[in-house]
Order: C-alpha cells, then sequence, then structure tokens
C-alpha cells in the first residue's frame, strides 16, 4: 500500500469522507479513518442517510423511542440525522481545533425539497445550525438560484457553509459572490469573520457521464477522441476561477478582516466509467486549498493505488478551454449541460428524500409500541 493519501494531505487537499452512517460512528470506523487514512471530515446528502437508515438495525432503539413519542416522520428525521452529524462532529473536533476551523468538518443539508425557496431555506439552516449545536458543522445549501441569496443571509448570520450540486462555471461565480456578499454582510454585523467558513461543491464525474453519453451517441472517432475529459477540464477552470476571485481586491478587503477563503470542493470524485481508472478524479485535481470528499471505494482505491505527482491544475487552463471547446464543436452545449445536472441533482435529492421519509416511517411503524 502507498501512503498517496500522505502525500495527496501534504499538497494542501484535504480528504474528506463522503459517507456516514451510526454504524462507522459506534464501530470506531471513522476514528481510524481519520487516524489512519488522513480524513479530515465528512459530507453527508439525503441518499447517504437513506442508504444508513435503511441498512442494518443501527438505529432501531432511536426510532422505537420516537415511535413511542408519535413524532411526525420529517422529526424522526431530523433526530436521528443531527445525532449522527453531531456525534461525527465531536469525533472530529480535534481535527477542527488543530487546524483552526478549516477542517475536522461535518456537513447536514437542508430539505431538498425547499431548493426553490430563499426565505424557506434560510429557516431551515438556521435551524440545523441550532439543532445539531457544533461549531464544526457545515450547513449544505444548493447553488440553485434561489439558493444564492440564503447563503448570502446565512453567511452573513456567521453560519458556515458547504454550498452544493456546482456545475457550471457560471454559477460558480455566483457562488462565490454570494459567499463574499455573506462575509461583507457579516463584517457590517460586527461578526468575527475568521470564525465563518465555506467550501463549494464543485461536481466532477456526473459531468463526464452526461457529456460522454451524448459522446458516445454521436459515435464519430473525433467525438470518442473527447470522451472522460470535460469533467476534469471544468473543474481545473473552476480553480482558476477561484485563484482569480481570491486574489482579487473585493477579497483583499475581507482578508485584512481575518475572513477565511471558501476552498473548492471536488464532489462526485467516484469514476462512473470502467474505462477509466479509478483515481481519476483525485490524482489530477491535485492543488494547494482544495477539498476532496471521497467515497469510501475512491478513498481505499486512492490509499492502495493513487498517484499523487504534484499539482495537476496548474498550467492546465489553456488546454482545458479546448477541451471544452472541443465538446462545444460536436453539438453538445455546455450550458445545456450544466443546467440540466443541477435539475437532475435537485430532482435526485428530493427523490432520495422522499425514499427517507418512506422508509423511516415504515421503521416507526414496525418499532411502534402495542397500545394497551
Amino acid at each position: 500500500m502507498t501512503d498517496a493519501l500522505k502525500r495527496l494531505s501534504e499538497e494542501g487537499v484535504a480528504i474528506w469522507l463522503d459517507d456516514l452512517s451510526r454504524k462507522r460512528i459506534t464501530s470506531g470506523n471513522l476514528a481510524e479513518l481519520i487516524d489512519q487514512q488522513h480524513v479530515v471530515g465528512v459530507t453527508t446528502n439525503p441518499s447517504i442517510f437513506q442508504k444508513a437508515i435503511s441498512e442494518g438495525d443501527g438505529y432501531d432503539q432511536q426510532l422505537a423511542d420516537l415511535a413511542a413519542r408519535k413524532v411526525t416522520v420529517e422529526e424522526a428525521i431530523r433526530m436521528i440525522t443531527t445525532a449522527d452529524v453531531r456525534d461525527a462532529a465531536d469525533i472530529l473536533r480535534p481535527v477542527f481545533d488543530a487546524t483552526g476551523g478549516q477542517d475536522g468538518r461535518v456537513s447536514i443539508e437542508v430539505d431538498p425539497r425547499l431548493a426553490h425557496n430563499t426565505a424557506a431555506t434560510v429557516a431551515e439552516a438556521k435551524q440545523l445550525a441550532w439543532l445539531v449545536d457544533r461549531p464544526n458543522t457545515l450547513i449544505k445549501i444548493p447553488a440553485t438560484k434561489a439558493g444564492l441569496p440564503a447563503i448570502t443571509e446565512v453567511i452573513g448570520k456567521g453560519i458556515s457553509v458547504n454550498v452544493t450540486l456546482i456545475f457550471s462555471l457560471e454559477r460558480y461565480r455566483e457562488v462565490m459572490d454570494a459567499y463574499l456578499a455573506g462575509l461583507e454582510k457579516a463584517k457590517a454585523a460586527g461578526l468575527d469573520l475568521s470564525k465563518i467558513h465555506s467550501v463549494a461543491s464543485f461536481f466532477v464525474s456526473r459531468v463526464d457521464t452526461e457529456i460522454d453519453k451524448r459522446i458516445d451517441a454521436l459515435g464519430t472517432d473525433e467525438a470518442k477522441a473527447a470522451r472522460g475529459k470535460a469533467g476534469l477540464a471544468n473543474a481545473r477552470l473552476a480553480y482558476e476561477a477561484f485563484e482569480e476571485v481570491f486574489g482579487g481586491d473585493r477579497w483583499a478587503a475581507l482578508d485584512k478582516a481575518q475572513a477565511n477563503k471558501q476552498r473548492p470542493l471536488w464532489a462526485s470524485t467516484g469514476v462512473k466509467d470502467k474505462a477509466y481508472k479509478d483515481t481519476l478524479y483525485v490524482d489530477d485535481l491535485v492543488a494547494p486549498g482544495t477539498v476532496n470528499t471521497m467515497p469510501e471505494a475512491t478513498l481505499e482505491a486512492s490509499a492502495d493505488h493513487g498517484q499523487i505527482t504534484g499539482n495537476t491544475i496548474a498550467g492546465t487552463y489553456d488546454q482545458s478551454r479546448r477541451e471544452i471547446e472541443a465538446v462545444e464543436k460536436l453539438g453538445i452545449s455546455y450550458d445545456e449541460v450544466v443546467q440540466l445536472l443541477e435539475d437532475e441533482g435537485v430532482e435526485k435529492f428530493e427523490a432520495a428524500w422522499n425514499d427517507l421519509l418512506k422508509s423511516t416511517e415504515a421503521e416507526l411503524k414496525r418499532l411502534a409500541p402495542s397500545e394497551g
């Protein structure tokens, strides 16, 4: 086994695990990954919780108690998910303290059904921050049009945010703008900017999956030559935008007030196409000041045979632009693809949330005490 994960950390990439379950917490597995695999954060989403709650009996005791109290399904989900996030945050607290609050973070998502409602998203973010009540939590807000002002509002209240479901470069710039506006609000309110953190979750593999599908439908040799390049190119150009915004005058004023940069987080880094190496979105997206959140299979693959060769983003911007242009020249619209992916991303999380409601409701019924 190589120590590629150690090298990745040394290159300035924070390794986060894209998974959480009660079993992972109680078995000591999460603590082990922190200790042995350089994991310094955890991300969750509705799909992850749905899978965790529907498998095994790790939640039975809490579900039985909730059933006895006759709580609603929605309240049960909130109690269960925030308990897991709180416990994971406590396990990661030493990392949080050691990194001055930058890492040691656990993310929890607002109800995805609120993705197009700004006021409800803000209210939900405040509620989640209060419920978890740990300084090392990040509240996940989707980068929809309605999510952007919510990000500004929530950051302005001093709540740290993980902005999720970012696919396009234009939307990413809007996300950074929303973050800076939130910091300016927080500064005007006299809040300590050094305590506010944020990451921007830029999705990678889904871009390749959608564009490759369209390339395969064309079937020409010219089209096939463009396979598997758009996801990396898109992410690398996002890093270029990050360097530009956080090297500009607007940022300089906030930097003086001890604000933290909003780090790009590479999400959706599990490789979907077996034609590509399984560590592609780790090895080829190395740059300082980034986060890579990996499903466990990707984490294990990277630990076993990852090839970390230094910064693999620097010097790639012109080539990346050419690769996106090559896709456009095939008649595949970048703007159409990224909008579709955003819409589908919200729909998938909504569907997972609805599945979570159904499976939790079934468990509450199964474990409810008999009347008498």
